[in-house]
C-alpha cells in the first residue's frame, strides 16, 4: 500500500546532510539501499547520487509510516519527511555517519522487483550482465563518480579554451569517406542512390578547413567513429578534445596544452605537475623502452649488450651478430630471489607470443651466475656488464636476439609484464612525457607500401623535404604525442599548408594525382587560396578520464558503452531493419546462403 501525502518538494539530497542540519525538518527522496527491522525500529539506508543516509522509522513517531516501512525492499523509490538527529553510534565509513533522520512521513514513489544485480561497487558479475542492465549498473557510486569526473573535466576544458580565445565549432558527422586509418562507418544516402556518407574518424580535414577560413583558434569535444577491433581502451564511438590553431609552431601548441594539463590535474586530482613536461625523441623511446608510449613510472629500460658480447664464442650471440641482428635485454634490479623458474617459463611463453624464438636469461647471485646462458658468459663479459650496465648482485637479466623492431617491441612488452608481476608500478603517480621527432612514414608489410605514421596531412621537418620521394623512411615529422603512465593521451602535428607539398605527400603514399583529387579535392581546392601555417592536437577524452579516475577500462567512463563486438546489450543494437527501410536508401539485403 502506498501512503498518500501532500505534494512534496525535496529540501536536501541524502549525502548533503551533516551536524549542521541538526533538528532540521528535511524532505529526502531516493532509493532504498537496505532495510533492517529491529522490532520497534526499522533502519533504512537511503541512497541518491550524493551518497547514503540512515533513516529510522520509530513506531512511536508514526505507526502508519512504520508499518509501510516494513514493506520496503531494495531499490524501492521513496520520499520521506523527518527530523535530523545526531547519531549515538557514529559511522566513520559514511559521509553522513554523524547523523540520522527520524521519519515522520513516508511516501512510496515506486516499487521495484528484485534487481538482477546488486547496487554496490563490489558486486562480482559478468560484463554481459553489467551491460545488459546498465541502467542499474549506473546506480553504483563508482560509476556515478566517474561520470561526474568526466563532466567536471569537460567543464575545465571548455573554460580553459574560452579563456584563451578559442571558438567552439561543431563539425559535421555525415562526411565524405576518405582513406587511411580504420574502417569507416558508412551511412547510405536516401537522396543520392548508391552513395554513402562516412561517420568521421576525426574532424581532421574539417578543422583544417576552419583554419583556411580564418577562424584562428578552434576546439570541440567531439564524437568520433572507427570500425576497428576493440579492446579495453577502445570503443567504436569515442570522444576527443579536438584543437586547431593558426600561425603557430610546435612550441606554441605544446606550451598552451601543458598549461591545460596543469589545471586539469590540479583541479581534479589536486596534484601539481612540473612544467615544462619532459620530452623524449621517438628513436630514444623505442631504443630504451620499446614503445612510443613508454611507462616511466618505474626505472627499467632496454640495454644494448652488443658491446659486451662483441667477442663472444656463444653461438646464440655470435650468430646474431653475423646476421646483423641486435642483442638487447632487460636488467631487472634486485629480483633474483623474486623471479622463480616457473615465472621465467611464463615469460618465455609470453615473448614467443610476440614472435620471439626464445628468451635467454641468467641471475647474478652471491655464488656466481645461474640460468640458461650462465655457463657461456666469460669473466670479462661479466665485468663489462658490471661497469657499463650497472649489473649488481641480486639482478636478473633477460636477453633477446632478432631483428631490431621485433626485439624492441617484445622487450617493451616484457618490461611491462615484469613490472606488473613484481608490483614495480607505483600507484597515484603520473609520469608524463612528450614524444617528438616521429618518423613521417611507417612501412606496412601487408600492403607493401609506406603509410602515414600519424596522418597524410602532417608536415615534414624542413631539412628532410628533399628525402620525401627518394628515402621516405628517413623523413621526420613535425608531430608530438603526450604520454602519461604508458598511454597516449593526446597527439598532434603541424600540418601541411601548401598544395604542392600536400601533393608530394600523397605521391609518397602511393596516391596518383587523380586519386588525390577524387578523395581530397575539396582540401586541395581550398589550398589554392592562401593557407596559414597551422597545427593542432587531439586528446583522448575517454582515456584522460580513465587516467583521472584510476580505471583501466574505457567502459567505466562511458555511460552506455558497447561490448567487445561493438554491440549494445541494453538496446539490442545493431539490429535488423525492414526491407522497406533498406529500399528507401537503395540498399539490397544479401540473404544468408
Amino acid at each position: 500500500m502506498k501512503e498518500k501525502m501532500g505534494d512534496l518538494r525535496r529540501t536536501h539530497r541524502c549525502g548533503e546532510l551533516s551536524l549542521a542540519n541538526l533538528d532540521s525538518n528535511v524532505t529526502l527522496m531516493g532509493w532504498v539501499q537496505k532495510r533492517r527491522n529491529l522490532g520497534g525500529l526499522i533502519f533504512v539506508d537511503l541512497r541518491d547520487t550524493t551518497g547514503l543516509v540512515q533513516i529510522i522509522f520509530d513506531e512511536s513517531i508514526n505507526k502508519d509510516a512504520f508499518l509501510n516501512a516494513d514493506n520496503l525492499r531494495s531499490e524501492y523509490v521513496v520520499a520521506i519527511e523527518g527530523i535530523v538527529k545526531e547519531r549515538s553510534s557514529k559511522n566513520k565509513e559514511m559521509k553522513t555517519g554523524d547523523i540520522e533522520v527520524y521519519v515522520e512521513n513516508l511516501k512510496i514513489l515506486d516499487s521495484s522487483e528484485t534487481p538482477p544485480i546488486y547496487i554496490k561497487d563490489s558486486d562480482p558479475i559478468s560484463d554481459e550482465m553489467r551491460l545488459k542492465y546498465r541502467f542499474l549498473e549506473l546506480r553504483k557510486p563508482y560509476l556515478q563518480n566517474n561520470l561526474k569526473t568526466r563532466s567536471k573535466l569537460a567543464q575545465i576544458v571548455r573554460n580553459f579554451y574560452a579563456n584563451n580565445d578559442f571558438v567552439e565549432i561543431e563539425t559535421p558527422f555525415l562526411n565524405k569517406p576518405t582513406p587511411e586509418g580504420a574502417r569507416d562507418y558508412l551511412v547510405p544516402s536516401r537522396l543520392h542512390e548508391g552513395q554513402f556518407y562516412a561517420l568521421p574518424q576525426s574532424p581532421q580535414l574539417m578543422k583544417q578547413m576552419l583554419m583556411v577560413s580564418g577562424m584562428d583558434r578552434y576546439y570541440q569535444i567531439v564524437k568520433c567513429f572507427r570500425d576497428e577491433d576493440l579492446r579495453a581502451n577502445r570503443q567504436p564511438e569515442f570522444t576527443q578534445v579536438d584543437v586547431e590553431m593558426s600561425f603557430v609552431d610546435m612550441e606554441d601548441i605544446i606550451s598552451i596544452h601543458e598549461e591545460l594539463l596543469r589545471i586539469i590535474f590540479k583541479e581534479i586530482k589536486n596534484i601539481d605537475i612540473e612544467l615544462p613536461i619532459k620530452r623524449m625523441q621517438y628513436d630514444v623511446a623505442m631504443k630504451l623502452y620499446g614503445s612510443d608510449k613508454p611507462d616511466l613510472r618505474f626505472d627499467m629500460h632496454i640495454n644494448d649488450f652488443s658491446e659486451v658480447f662483441k667477442n663472444t664464442d656463444f653461438n646464440l650471440f655470435k650468430g646474431a651478430f653475423e646476421r646483423k641482428d641486435v642483442v638487447r635485454g632487460l636488467i631487472v634490479k634486485n629480483s633474483a630471489d623474486k623471479i622463480s623458474k616457473k615465472a621465467i617459463s611464463k615469460y618465455e611463453k609470453f615473448v614467443k607470443g610476440f614472435g620471439a624464438k626464445g628468451l635467454a636469461w641468467f641471475k647474478n647471485v652471491e655464488t656466481g651466475l645461474e640460468g640458461s646462458i650462465a655457463k657461456f658468459i666469460k669473466e670479462e663479459e661479466l665485468v663489462a656488464m658490471q661497469n657499463s650496465l650497472n649489473l649488481e648482485k641480486g639482478d636478473t637479466v633477460f636477453i633477446l636476439t632478432d631483428k631490431e623492431s621485433l626485439v624492441q617491441n617484445t622487450l617493451g612488452q616484457l618490461r611491462l609484464e615484469i613490472a606488473k608481476k613484481l608490483d614495480l608500478i607505483p600507484e597515484d603517480v603520473f609520469a608524463m612525457t612528450w614524444i617528438t621527432e616521429f618518423p613521417l612514414f611507417e612501412y606496412d608489410e601487408e600492403d607493401d607500401r609506406y603509410v602515414a605514421k600519424h596522418h597524410p596531412f602532417t608536415h615534414p621537418v624542413e631539412e628532410d623535404l628533399e628525402l620525401l620521394q627518394s628515402e621516405p623512411e628517413k623523413v621526420k615529422a613535425k608531430a608530438y604525442d603526450i604520454v602519461i603512465n604508458g598511454d597516449e593521451i593526446g597527439g598532434g602535428s603541424i600540418r601541411i599548408n601548401n598544395a604542392e607539398l600536400q601533393q608530394q605527400m600523397f605521391k609518397a603514399l602511393g596516391l596518383s594525382e587523380e586519386e588525390a583529387e577524387t578523395k581530397f579535392g575539396f582540401l586541395l581546392e581550398a589550398f589554392k587560396y592562401g593557407v596559414p601555417p597551422h597545427g593542432g592536437i587531439a586528446f583522448g577524452f575517454d582515456r584522460l578520464t580513465m587516467l583521472l579516475t584510476g580505471t583501466d577500462n574505457i567502459r567505466d567512463v562511458i555511460a552506455f558503452p558497447k561490448t567487445q563486438k561493438a554491440s549494445c546489450l541494453l538496446t539490442g543494437a545493431p539490429s535488423e531493419v525492414t526491407n522497406e527501410q533498406l529500399e528507401e536508401v537503395h540498399v539490397k539485403k544479401i540473404e544468408n546462403k
